[in-house]
């Protein structure tokens, strides 16, 4: 049986439909009243892991599911030995550098050295500011980073954006992107060398709706 690990969330309704055009219906995990974890699909043919967005890569790495749909922002900050295999192009967003709308910096490069830059994404943050060659000092947070600047703690932020809506709210303004960020398709490496088709087969269907244009 096939295993698929899908993130809970804004990405799942669109997973769903993918693995729908594959011929693997796991729409039983949007119905309200869904409790399970481990959900069947339709046809029997595989079975779907609701799990964290961050868990995904975890799941996949270790083999308890071929493939798994994840953000490319959870992959770069994890970087676990997982097969990069479809671009789905939904769930779209950035990975920016925010600061206060009252602060005099409008470039990234703009900061103080060994400023305190507050993210949920530190791999991320310190690879990019060491690009630029600018020490900075990383805090890690859980929860909403943007009371970092706002309480004094962080000069700065590195979090995902999507409406840019949060910020603006919070009196943050975002000053410059790391990347863009859509959800990828991942699979197992082991898994797809053993595959007798069956795997390889879901991923060239799903590839191929990913594909096509946005009507």
């Amino acid at each position: 049986m096939i295993t698929v690990a899908l993130a809970k969330g804004a990405l799942l309704k669109d997973s769903v439909a993918r693995f729908a055009a594959a011929g693997l219906d796991f729409a039983a995990v949007l119905e309200p009243g869904n409790r399970q974890l481990m959900v069947p699909s339709a046809c029997g043919r595989a079975r779907a892991l609701l799990v964290r967005n961050a868990d995904v890569p975890v799941y996949v790495a270790y083999g308890q599911a071929q493939l798994g749909v994840v953000g490319y922002d959870v992959l770069r900050e994890h970087q676990l030995p997982v097969a990069h295999l479809v671009d789905l192009g939904f769930g779209g967003c950035r990975m920016s550098v925010a600061v206060k709308a009252t602060s005099p910096y409008r470039r990234a490069a703009d900061l103080p050295a060994h400023c305190r830059i507050a993210s949920k994404f530190t791999r991320c943050a310190e690879e990019y500011f060491e690009a630029l060659d600018l020490p900075v000092e990383l805090i890690h947070l859980a929860g909403s980073v943007e009371l970092g600047p706002i309480t004094g703690m962080s000069e700065a932020i590195v979090d995902l954006v999507a409406t840019g809506r949060t910020l603006v709210e919070n009196g943050l303004i975002a000053i410059e992107d790391l990347f863009h960020s859509t959800a990828r398709l991942v699979g197992h490496p082991l898994s797809l060398r053993l595959d007798g088709g069956e795997l390889q087969g879901i991923v060239d269907q799903i590839a191929a709706v990913s594909s096509r244009p946005a009507t």
